[in-house]
């Protein structure tokens, strides 16, 4: 069975997205070890999840890409949550539209190659972790600060720390397992 890690970018105050939809911040502490350790996560995964919002800028942009996220991100399978789409363009992509909590267990029996990496957007990731089916939290914390934005915890969590990888441009990679 495979387990459900999601990843997210977080600010220092606690973070995942500005109110205005602006992603720059996310470039603080950028360094090739953090690329690396972000390529691996990528690509190591079995299955990629995301939500409608995350697939629309995704799929625009790496069918056409050369870079290092384009080889994991275009050949690993894909699922799109969605109650909207009725087709997906790319590649290796399929549409979940039904309960999302019984999607989730449904992936995680049917995938036993890497996890089941989810890929925020921050609606997506609270919903995701209100299921309470993510067994792993992998948290690139990046040194900025945005004053507002969203949050992923809408409800309180134990987690276990597994590792924290700190960076040569600043970022710190927190893995945490989820506890019951």
């Amino acid at each position: 069975m495979a387990s459900l890690v999601l990843k997210m970018s977080v600010s220092l105050d606690g973070y995942v997205a500005t109110l205005d939809g602006s992603s720059d911040w996310i470039a603080a502490g950028d360094s090739d070890d953090t690329l690396d350790w972000t390529v691996q996560t990528v690509s190591d995964a079995g299955a990629h999840l995301m939500g409608a919002t995350t697939y629309a800028v995704m799929a625009a942009y790496y069918p056409n890409d050369s870079g290092p996220f384009a080889k994991p991100m275009n050949d690993i399978p894909k699922v799109v949550f969605s109650h909207s789409l009725t087709s997906a363009d790319w590649d290796e992509t399929t549409i979940a539209a039904g309960d999302l909590a019984e999607s989730i267990k449904r992936l995680k029996q049917e995938h036993s190659d890497g996890y089941l990496l989810a890929h925020g957007g921050a609606r997506f990731a609270r919903s995701l972790v209100e299921t309470g089916l993510i067994d792993e939290y992998r948290l690139l914390v990046h040194p900025a600060v945005l004053g507002a934005g969203e949050r992923i915890f809408p409800v309180p969590l134990t987690l276990e720390p597994k590792s924290t990888t700190v960076f040569s441009g600043g970022a710190v990679a927190h893995v945490f397992a989820a506890q019951p």
